[in-house]
C-alpha cells in the first residue's frame, strides 16, 4: 500500500494509461503497462475507481480494439472484467465500453468483448439487492425476485456462458471457481433449473473441469455441483452417474477420489448399478494413493448390494493372479539399466495387494460373500499371491485374508494345511503378517504352484 500511495502520488496510473495510447509503444510495453494497472485494480475498490476516473476504461478498451498482440488483448479484456467487479460506481461505464467494442474492426477484440460483456452482465445482475426491510416483512418478495433474476440470467444465456468459462484454457482457477458457484446457485433453485443445466451439456463441462483442474477448491466445487445435479433430478440422474464413472480412469488422483466418493452418494439414487462401473473401479486398485484406494474399496463394499456383485467378486479373485500379458507389458523405465531391476510393473502388484485386502474385508463383512469367494477359487489365488516374492505387500495382504478363511471354514483350513505342509502351515498360522519375512524360495514356489481346488469351487 505504501508503494501504491507513492505510485499514485507521482501520477503513475495516468502515465501508464498514456502508454496504452502511444502509437510508438511496443506491444511488450503495453502488456507491461496493463499488468501494472491490473496490480493497482486488484488492490481494492477505491483503486478501481481511481483508474476509471483517470479515463482508464476508454484507454484499456481502445488498447483491446487496436492491439495486434493476442496476449495484450487478453490482458486488456481481463482488466476490464476486473474493473467491473465490485465497482458499482463504474460498472455501467465498463459495460457500455464493452458494447462500444462490438462493432470494432478486430474480430478477436469483438469476440473478447462479447465474452466479457456476458460475464459483466451476470455480475451486474447478481449484485442487485432487495431492500432489507421489504425482504424482512415480505419473504415472498425475495423468492419472486430470485426467480425473476434467474429468468433474466437464463434469457441472456447465462448458464451457457458460465459453462463455457469452465472449458477455457486461459481461464484462471478463481474464474472457474466463481463460475461453478454461479451454476450451483442456479441448480439450488429447483429441478427445472437442474434440468436446464444438464440440457446445456453441463454435466460434461463440470466433469471435465473436475478432471483437469489444478485447484483442489475448484475440484471440490465441481464435485459438489455434480452431486447436486444428481439429487432430485430423475431425468438426468443416470447421466450424472455415468459422468462420474467416466472420471474414474482420469489422470488426477484427487478427481478419482472425489468421483468414487460421489458415486457412493449417487448410487442409491439411481438404484441400479451400471456394469460399466466394474472395470474402471477395479483399475483404481492400482493406485499408489491410499486415499483413492480407500474410496475405491468403500465403493466396492457398497456395490455388493447391487447386481454387479458377482462381476466384482470374480474380478477381485482374478486380480490375485495377474495375466501374463500384464506381466510382460512393462513400462519403459523398468528396462532402464540405471533403474533397479523389477520382474513386473509395480501397478499390477499394487492392484494384487489391494484386491487381497478387499477380499479379506468382504469376507469378514459377510459369510455370503466369503462363501461365494471360496466357490470362485479364492483360496488357490490367495496362495498364489502369497508366493509373489516380488511384492511383499501382496504376500502380507493375501496371508491375512487367507488366515481368516482358514480359521472360519474348516474345509479351507484342511486344504491349505495339506498344500503347504506342516512347517510352512505352522509359520503361516502363527504370524501371517510376517510370513513373507521368513519364507524361503522353495516355500514360495510351493505356494505359487499350489493345486488347491475345494470341492464345489
Amino acid at each position: 500500500y505504501k508503494f501504491l500511495a507513492e505510485f499514485l502520488e507521482v501520477g503513475g496510473v495516468l502515465t501508464v494509461l498514456e502508454i496504452l495510447g502511444l502509437r510508438q509503444a511496443k506491444e511488450a510495453d503495453k502488456a507491461e503497462a496493463l499488468r501494472l494497472v491490473t496490480c493497482v485494480a486488484n488492490a481494492g475498490r477505491k483503486y478501481k475507481e481511481l483508474i476509471c476516473e483517470s479515463y482508464g476504461i476508454r484507454a484499456i478498451a481502445e488498447c483491446l480494439a487496436k492491439s495486434r498482440s493476442e496476449e495484450t488483448q487478453e490482458s486488456a479484456r481481463h482488466l476490464l472484467q476486473i474493473l467491473a467487479q465490485g465497482n458499482p460506481k463504474f460498472e455501467v461505464q465498463v459495460y457500455k465500453g464493452l458494447i462500444a467494442l462490438l462493432p470494432c474492426s478486430s474480430p478477436k477484440a469483438q469476440q473478447m468483448a462479447a465474452q466479457t460483456l456476458r460475464v459483466v452482465q451476470l455480475f451486474m445482475m447478481m449484485q442487485k439487492q432487495v431492500p432489507g426491510n421489504v425482504e424482512h416483512r415480505y419473504g415472498w418478495v425475495h423468492v419472486s425476485y430470485l426467480h425473476k433474476f434467474l429468468a433474466e440470467f437464463l434469457e441472456v444465456g447465462g448458464v451457457l456462458t458460465v459453462l463455457e468459462i469452465l472449458g477455457l484454457r486461459q481461464a484462471k482457477e478463481a474464474d472457474k471457481a466463481e463460475a461453478l458457484r454461479l451454476v450451483t446457485c442456479v441448480a439450488n433453485a429447483g429441478r427445472k433449473y437442474k434440468e436446464l443445466i444438464c440440457e446445456s451439456y453441463g454435466i460434461r463441462a463440470i466433469a471435465e473441469c473436475l478432471a483437469k483442474s489444478r485447484s483442489e477448491e475448484t475440484q471440490e466445487s465441481a464435485r459438489h455441483l455434480l452431486q447436486i445435479l444428481a439429487q432430485g433430478n430423475p431425468k438426468f440422474e443416470v447421466q450424472v452417474y455415468k459422468g462420474l464413472i467416466a472420471l474414474l480412469p482420469c489422470s488426477s488422483p484427487k478427481a478419482q477420489q472425489m468421483a468414487a466418493q460421489t458415486l457412493r452418494v449417487v448410487q442409491p439414487i439411481v438404484k441400479s448399478a451400471n456394469p460399466s462401473i466394474v472395470d474402471p473401479l477395479l483399475n483404481l486398485l492400482k493406485t499408489l494413493h491410499l486415499e483413492v484406494q480407500y474410496e475405491a474399496i468403500e465403493l466396492v463394499k457398497d456395490l455388493m448390494d447391487y447386481e454387479v456383485q458377482d462381476p466384482l467378486l470374480k474380478g477381485l479373485v482374478k486380480l490375485l493372479r495377474p495375466a501374463k500379458e500384464d506381466l510382460l507389458n512393462r513400462p519403459d523405465i523398468l528396462d532402464d539399466p540405471d533403474v533397479p531391476r523389477m520382474s513386473a510393473p509395480l501397478p499390477v502388484f499394487v492392484q494384487q495387494a489391494a484386491a487381497a485386502k478387499t477380499i479379506g474385508i468382504l469376507a469378514r463383512e459377510s459369510a455370503e460373500y466369503a462363501e461365494k469367494l471360496i466357490q470362485l477359487r479364492v483360496v488357490h489365488n490367495l496362495m498364489y499371491a502369497m508366493g509373489n516374492v516380488d511384492h511383499a505387500d501382496s504376500q502380507r495382504q493375501a496371508a491375512i485374508s487367507l488366515e481368516y478363511l482358514c480359521r472360519t471354514y474348516p474345509i479351507v483350513d484342511e486344504h491349505v494345511h495339506e498344500a503347504m505342509g506342516d512347517a510352512l502351515y505352522d509359520s503361516f498360522m502363527s504370524n501371517p503378517e510376517a510370513l513373507y519375512t521368513v519364507m524361503n524360495a522353495v516355500q514360495a514356489d510351493v505356494l505359487v504352484s499350489n493345486k488347491v481346488n475345494i470341492p464345489g469351487s
